[in-house]
């Protein structure tokens, strides 16, 4: 870097800074630091939007305190008609305070239904095949409390059971990345206090008010709970209390995957005894999930529907050999055991 560059640097660096003088944003950093705490580089993904521009100037306050890398990628999913450009424009803003970033564009077949999920996987995928590239074991990403709410419900329309009512937590493991939350705890409006004191404006996407996704819909839903008295500190408390059972369930999950599996050296299947299924269902349901999961060498989790209707075919008593596919796996039902393999 010339040190004409390194000048413009170090005066961007000051006036981002100077930002901590005000009282409420200094507490935030202060909160969002000690919840960090991480020593190594990192990747954020950006949006553009209120609450993550908030995490990049904090996250760009911390690198600079710790002296670490940070590297920053908008993801252009080109579903809507200006996002490409919307997202040159998020760049634009981010170079202006010394913040580098580089667009990450969706190409392909775009989905005519359930699209924010598509497209948040599709998000995921691109930002861990840049982690990959650069070595780097940790995306940071803007989701806050009013998030966890959301998804709670959503879960909860979907019949999800506890492991997926409270999976979205600070930290979630995708393909050996850690997807790390560091605003969970933080409510939007204090997101939104820090982005427009410090950037002056964001970029506002339409989709939120678009009723026709179902997270907008929950989300007004819990806005009418509110106001007919819905506590979130309690909400957070009955998630605590949920979070505290699901625990207990992994422990088991854990044990039943030692006591009950054999995995061969090279990882190319794995072996069940009979009591593997002896389990209560929620533990043997997680046990083969997380081992389909494994062999099949998959981003995700199969459907939890698909889950259950092996799990019911295994347990069946029959001297019939049973052959079965699965999430990229072939289970075989062979007298008493079950053997799980790569399918090729």
């Amino acid at each position: 870097m010339s040190p004409k560059n390194l000048n413009v640097s170090n005066k961007t660096h000051k006036n981002l800074l100077n930002n901590l003088r005000d009282k409420k944003i200094f507490q935030i950093y202060r909160k969002f630091e000690n919840i960090l705490s991480l020593s190594q580089d990192f990747i954020v993904g950006v949006s553009g939007g209120p609450d993550s521009l908030a995490l990049c100037f904090l996250s760009k306050i911390y690198s600079i305190k710790k002296s670490c890398n940070v590297y920053y990628y908008i993801v252009d999913h080109r579903l809507r008609k200006n996002s490409s450009t919307e997202a040159k424009s998020v760049k634009e803003l981010l170079k202006k305070y010394n913040i580098k970033s580089d667009i990450l564009k969706w190409h392909g077949i775009k989905p005519i239904s359930n699209i924010q999920s598509l497209a948040r996987n599709k998000r995921y995928s691109l930002l861990i095949n840049q982690a990959k590239k650069l070595n780097i074991k940790n995306i940071l990403t803007g989701h806050h409390i009013d998030d966890l709410y959301e998804n709670f419900f959503i879960r909860i329309s979907r019949g999800s059971g506890l492991n997926g009512l409270v999976s979205f937590s600070e930290k979630t493991l995708i393909d050996k990345i850690n997807i790390v939350r560091p605003l969970i705890s933080f409510e939007k409006k204090h997101l939104s206090y820090v982005t427009n004191n410090v950037f002056k404006s964001y970029i506002e996407d339409t989709s939120n008010e678009d009723n026709k996704f179902k997270r907008v819909r929950i989300r007004k839903l819990i806005k009418h709970l509110q106001n007919d008295g819905l506590d979130k500190n309690k909400f957070l408390l009955t998630i605590k209390n949920l979070k505290d059972s699901n625990e207990t369930i992994k422990f088991y999950v854990a044990k039943n995957l030692t006591d009950n599996s054999y995995i061969y050296k090279d990882k190319s299947k794995i072996i069940l005894n009979e009591d593997f299924f002896n389990q209560p269902h929620e533990v043997t349901f997680r046990s083969l999930t997380q081992i389909i999961k494994f062999v099949g060498k998959k981003y995700y989790f199969v459907r939890g529907k698909k889950v259950d209707t092996t799990i019911d075919k295994l347990k069946r008593k029959t001297r019939i050999s049973l052959k079965l596919t699965l999430g990229n796996c072939i289970i075989y039902k062979v007298s008493r055991s079950v053997i799980v393999l790569k399918e090729h």
